[in-house]
Order: structure tokens, then sequence, then C-alpha cells
């Protein structure tokens, strides 16, 4: 995914390859940054949330103390006890109003009958009198929902059961691909390599739109088209259906995939009197390509990949964190996204992270495979492993990519349902990743009436809410600096792994310009 910041990591500052810190950044004009992922601020208070999710406040404050357990584990600042509070509240408030429409019901049929003056004054008086008692009532009610609907979608999502608990210091090895190359040189870092092969040019995109920008050139350039042409040929060879997605989105999309932007703190770029946004991950416009729709059980599951442009507002981290390609403000992606039924949706994980390892092995590269802990997960994800790669030329390890399973979150927030077969229906679960002992936090809202939209049509049975899972094919710029310092040679070339070569016309070996230009020329001349 490598779009979530966690709360605790969001808190590092320095550690290279993982998010730091985010302090706000100088945006682009006629840009304006907004927030990832903020607390509560007093403004917020009086804000209606812009969207009613599917939330089981029902479920929440049968499960209070599980939930609040979970949001100290993950380092949220939500507070499932004020979600409980004020749910009681409102269903206390919406019995209040439902009695008074039926006073005021029996009022105003009272008053068809024939009636003697006094009498029917007296009725006028008492339906003037419930009306505005209603009224009254109906505002309160509209004040609670709305403080309900914003406190619950700050809750994040539950935990797989076998996720490491602590911060990103507790994450798990859960396998670890090749080993170390032994150098007989001193291996150079991918800046190094890549200015003294023409390869990339930093000065110029800084003058040209500022710092954490670049210009790739010669072999740079058809380096990214190599590995987007081979990432994406890759997953649609294993039934990814391919999209070129929209680089802005409504503000409001971002914050049902489970980004917020709200408060001080920039991670998205949005535009300037305008509700869109820069996308940060084509996660985001996947996800809403489905957005209040009831889709059919033999359409899922959906398998999608996306080329995209990413923007992040990241300021980067002190010293070698910031350095080059690690951290950039714009960058391109390769994305798949996946739709599911709820019991599918733990297979489908291991799927995804099995095809970002076998890829990444294709390439050459030494990576270990690492399930993040609670405290280091982004409020969508129920479970989430990373793929962190050797980076000779720094000496230590970089995240290069990411596999999340968000089961339900995103979709109770999207509205994206899908009507099971009435053969299935009896043995479907509405659980987390099918785990009868994991039961998600989420169902419609108290009072709420779904509106049913889209393709789903068959049966009778009653829609339940898929399950999105995301994960990285291809982040360009992690993968240049994987690939440029494990392949590099003493001589300062690079050499080309075998599976991106048919992309780059065949050339095998990255050398300066000048140098590749006369060994093209020799055969000529032969």
């Amino acid at each position: 995914m490598l779009n979530q910041l966690s709360p605790r990591r969001a808190a590092l500052q320095g550690r290279a390859f993982q998010p730091a810190n985010t302090r706000r950044c100088r945006p682009i004009a006629p840009l304006r940054s907004v927030a990832v992922e903020a607390p509560a601020t007093q403004a917020s208070a009086v804000e209606a949330p812009s969207f009613r999710a599917h939330l089981d406040f029902k479920f929440i404050k049968e499960n209070v103390d599980m939930i609040a357990i979970n949001c100290k584990n993950r380092l949220s600042n939500a507070d499932p006890y004020k979600v409980v509070a004020l749910y009681d509240e409102f269903v206390a408030l919406k019995s209040q109003a439902d009695s008074l429409r039926a006073e005021r019901n029996e009022n105003s049929n009272a008053m068809k009958a024939k009636l003697d003056p006094e009498r029917r004054a007296a009725l006028i008086s008492r339906g003037q009198a419930l009306k505005e008692q209603l009224a009254e009532v109906e505002g309160r009610l509209a004040g609670v929902e709305s403080s309900l609907q914003r406190e619950g979608q700050r809750l994040p999502n539950l935990t797989h059961p076998d996720v490491p608990l602590g911060g990103e210091g507790e994450a798990v090895v859960v396998r670890e691909v090749g080993s170390p190359r032994v150098f007989s040189f001193p291996p150079r870092d991918h800046v190094a390599l890549a200015e003294g092969l023409d390869m990339v040019d930093f000065e110029a995109a800084a003058e040209v739109t500022g710092q954490k920008f670049y210009y790739l050139r010669n072999a740079g350039a058809l380096l990214e088209m190599a590995l987007v042409n081979w990432a994406m040929n890759k997953v649609v060879s294993r039934g990814f259906t391919p999209l070129m997605t929209p680089d802005l989105v409504k503000a409001s999309v971002l914050e049902k995939c489970g980004f917020q932007p709200r408060g001080a703190g920039t991670q998205v770029y949005s535009i300037s009197d305008s509700p869109l946004c820069l996308t940060g991950t084509a996660e985001v416009p996947l996800a809403g390509l489905y957005m209040e729709r009831v889709l059919t059980q033999q359409q899922l599951p959906l398998r999608l990949a996306a080329f995209g442009h990413c923007f992040r507002t990241e300021a980067g981290a002190a010293g070698l964190a910031g350095k080059g390609l690690f951290r950039v403000h714009q960058f391109s992606k390769v994305e798949m996204f996946v739709l599911c039924e709820p019991g599918e949706s733990e297979a489908t994980h291991a799927e995804l992270a099995a095809l970002e390892e076998e890829m990444y092995g294709e390439l050459g590269l030494h990576f270990k495979v690492l399930d993040m802990p609670s405290g280091d997960l982004g409020a969508p994800a129920f479970r989430k492993y990373d793929v962190e790669a050797w980076m000779p030329g720094l000496g230590r390890y970089g995240e290069i990519s990411s596999a999340s399973n968000c089961t339900d979150y995103q979709a109770r927030r999207l509205n994206i349902r899908y009507r099971p077969d009435a053969s299935a229906s009896a043995s479907s679960s509405p659980t987390s990743s099918g785990d009868a002992a994991e039961p998600q936090p989420q169902q419609h809202t108290a009072g709420h009436k779904d509106k049913k939209k889209g393709s789903g049509s068959g049966g009778s049975s009653k829609p339940e809410f898929v399950h999105t899972l995301n994960a990285t094919a291809c982040a360009v710029p992690r993968m240049i600096v994987a690939i440029l310092e494990t392949h590099q040679q003493e001589d300062g070339s690079v050499v080309v792994p075998p599976p991106l070569r048919p992309y780059m016309g065949g050339l095998e070996v990255i050398r300066p310009p000048g140098q590749q230009r006369q060994q093209q020329q020799q055969p000529a001349r032969g």
C-alpha cells in the first residue's frame, strides 16, 4: 500500500525508509496540504462528517472493552466509550422523536372528527406544541448523530489475532528471501550510481519544481517504463484487470478510504477552492470505482491493477533517509486492489504477498517479509505485510512494498456490497477474515436505510459488505534504488535484471550514455 501512516510511525524521525513524522512542507501553488490522519480538535466538535459510514454501534456497545483494548494496541486516540455514550443518547432521542411523531399523528387524526370549537382549539394548540417539541428533539438528534458518526469513524479496524502487539520494533520477520550480495569493492549508493550513469537530474528538478522532485533521463526513463510494463504484464497474467486511474479524487473519497484530510500535519495535496485532492496511491480511485454499488456474488473477486502517479507531502527524514529517490513528492506506482467475499480475504492477502515475493525475487533482490505490529497499522488495515529490500549502498533494509487486508473497513464507508447467492447465504460469515471469533465492529448505522444502487439484483439474500485488499506491485523510485545498488558493478555500470531486458530494447548493462553509444556502434562498424 505504501500509503497509510500509523500514529507510531508518524512519530518517528530519522529512520530510513520508514514514513517519518509529517511536518508541514511548502505546498505547490495553487495547492494546499491536508492531513492523512489527525486527532480531533475543538473545531471538529461542531463539524458534521462529510459522509455517513455504516457502523454497527450496537456491536461497539456490546464489545466496548475489547474495542478499547484494540484502540490502545493500535496507538489510536479514538474513544469507544464516548461512541457508546453518544449511541445511547442517539437511541433515547430517536425513541423520543418517534413517540412525538406518533402522538402528533394521533392528534392530527383526532382533528378529522366533528368537534366543538373548544375541543378543536385544544387539539390545534396541542398540535403546535408537539410540532415545536419534535423540531427541538430532531435538532438535537441530528447533532448527536453527527457526533456519533464523527467519533465512530475515528475507530480503527479490528486487528488480526496473529498480529504482533507493540510499535514498529515489534515487527516479525515472516520470511527472508536470498542473502545480501558480497561485493569485492565498496558499493556505491543509488545517487552516485544514477548520476554517474546520467540517469537522474535532481538539481534541475529543484530549480523547476522544488526539493524532492527529480528528472529521470536516458536509461533512468527507460528503466521506469520497463518496471511499469513488466509489473503490469505480470499482474495481468495473474487475472488482474488493468486500469489507468485519475490522479485527482474528491476529498470525501479519501476519507472513505481511511484518509482523513483534516488538521495541521500534511500528507495529501489538495487543490485550492476545490473538493479535489491529488492521490497518494491508486488504491483510492480503485476503491472509489465501485462505491455505492451492490455487486453479485458471481462478480467477485474483482482483481484490479492500476498505474498511477502518487503525490505526497513527505517531509522525509534527516540524513540518508531523505536522500535521492528514497522519499519524494511525486512518483509512479503499479497498485493491486481486490474486492472479495469476506471468507476469502485472508487467503487473498496471502496470495498478494506471495505474488510480491515472486516478483521481487525475479529481479534478484534480497528482501525480508515483515508482519507489521499493531502500533504500525494504519486505521483501515486488519493485517499488513511489508517487504523490505536490502540496499547495499546504505547497508540497510528499506521498504519497497506492502500488502494490506482492510476487511470491510473501507467497504462500509464506500458502501460497496454484494448479494450472496441464496444457497451460500447460510454459510457466509460477516466476521473479519471469515473468523467467527473476530466480528467486525462495523454494520449499518442505527436508523439509516441503505440506498441500493448498482448491478446486483439477483437473489433475495441480504447484501453484505465486501472485503478490500491492496498491495504494491511496483513503487518505481524505491525499486530503482534497490536495482541500482544490488546490481552495480565495480566500474559504476549496472546489470539490468533479465525480466526487464525485453522492455529496455534488450539492454543488458547500463553504462554512461557515451559508452553505451560506442558499444552499440561497434557491431555496425564490424
